[in-house]
This record gives structure tokens, C-alpha cells and sequence, in this order.
């Protein structure tokens, strides 16, 4: 019997099969088994083969390990020209008549998955990780820049709203400020009227030194005083 019956593999992979022979009076006999691959269902190729004592044998492509009564045999390194039907053969020497052959397992190598996809994902990953970083630093830099102007903003209206608030005497030179109510100074000073040399008068009629003061009332500037007058001449 050989199985198991349908294997469907991708390509690069390994097909193993089995063969198990089952001899009713073993005497001793030497005995081969041949491994035959048919496609088309007409063109039968005879692949490999291993005797009874060989433990285990390779021939190119194909690996035969002997488990009496089984028998088994891997395909290593699919192709898809490797589909088709495989079968085995046994041969017994010194006896004649003695070929038999199995039944036929199929084999469907299908393509190799391609490789293309697997690599796509992690550059398409990757881009997507740049992109998405590269929108996270943009948007970073645009909220940093929003916040520039809206302080920036913040102290030009405060600075404007403060020349606004500031008084206008402030603001005007000291030439300029407006006229304020006028407030009437009031200074005292002493004023020395001299006597007329020439009037004589006489010592019995000369009245009694007086002393007369008198109000000046300055509205706009500070009063002079005998004193600041004398400063002033100095």
C-alpha cells in the first residue's frame, strides 16, 4: 500500500510518502523497492530505489529511510514540475513472479507563496510609521506655532490697551499739559518806602514810622520775593 493518497504542497517544501509491504512467508529472501513517478498517466520514470539491509539511502532530490515492513520517502525541495502520481514496487529475487506494485498516490506542488507580500508589509508598515510620525512632528510644530502668536498677540493688545489707559497729561509733553484750575499763591513780603529827602518835616510834626504791607496775588507763576529778586540779579 503507498499513502498517503493526495498531498498538496507548496513549492520549496517536501512530500513524504509511505510504503508498507507485507510478505506472508519471509524466508530470508533479498528483495528491492523501487519508487516510480508517473505523469500524464502514461509516462512511468523510475526515481529511486533502496534493498532490504540499506538503512537509509539519498538519491538527488529524493530521501529513503527504510522502517520495515514500511518504507519512506521524502521529496525534498518541491517544484511544481514535481506533481504527479508516485507509486512503489516491490521485486523479490529467486523468486520468480514476484513484482508487485502499489496503488498511486497524487502529488500537487502548487506556487510558492510570493515573497513579494511579506516584504510589502513591513516597508508598507514602515512608511506608515515615518508618515505617521512625520504628521505627529507637523502638528507639533503648527500648535507650537499658534501658541507664538497668540502670546505675541496677547502682549500687543496689553501694550496697545496700556498706551489707551495712560493719562493724557502722561502722554503729553510737559510744554503741553493742559491748564489746570488756577490756584492763587499767596506770599508776604516787606516793602520799604523810603522818605523823600528833600520834604523836610519838621521834628515836631514828623509822624511815627509806619509799616505798610501789602497782598500780591501771582496766578500763573511763583511770586518774586526781595529775596529770590536779589538771588535772580545775582
Amino acid at each position: 500500500t503507498f499513502f498517503p493518497a493526495v498531498l498538496t504542497l507548496p513549492a520549496g517544501s517536501s512530500a513524504t510518502f509511505f510504503c508498507n509491504i507485507s510478505m506472508e512467508n519471509d524466508s530470508g529472501s533479498e528483495y528491492s523497492l523501487n519508487w516510480y513517478k508517473e505523469t500524464n498517466h502514461s509516462q512511468t520514470q523510475k526515481i529511486a530505489e533502496i534493498s532490504r539491509n540499506n538503512p537509509q539511502t539519498k538519491t538527488g532530490k529524493y530521501l529513503l529511510t527504510n522502517h520495515t515492513p514500511a518504507f519512506k520517502i521524502k521529496i525534498l525541495n518541491l517544484h511544481q514540475n514535481d506533481s504527479g502520481s508516485y507509486y512503489c514496487g516491490l521485486i523479490t529475487f529467486f523468486e520468480p513472479d514476484k513484482v508487485m506494485e502499489s496503488n498511486r498516490s497524487h502529488l500537487v506542488v502548487t506556487a510558492a507563496p510570493e515573497k513579494m507580500n511579506a516584504t510589502d508589509e513591513p516597508e508598507m508598515e514602515e512608511g506608515n510609521t515615518l508618515d505617521h510620525i512625520k504628521a505627529v512632528l507637523l502638528g507639533i510644530l503648527l500648535l507650537a506655532g499658534a501658541v507664538v502668536l497668540l502670546i505675541f498677540g496677547y502682549l500687543t493688545v496689553t501694550y496697545r490697551r496700556g498706551d489707551v489707559q495712560k493719562p493724557p497729561s502722561e502722554n503729553m509733553p510737559a510744554e503741553e499739559k493742559p491748564p489746570g484750575a488756577s490756584v492763587s499763591t499767596v506770599d508776604y513780603g516787606v516793602l520799604e518806602f523810603q522818605w523823600d529827602q528833600r520834604t523836610q518835616v519838621l521834628p515836631a510834626t514828623q509822624p511815627v514810622d509806619q509799616t505798610e504791607y501789602a497782598t500780591i496775588i501771582f496766578p500763573e507763576e511763583k511770586p518774586i520775593t526781595p529775596e529770590r529778586g536779589k538771588k535772580h540779579q545775582d
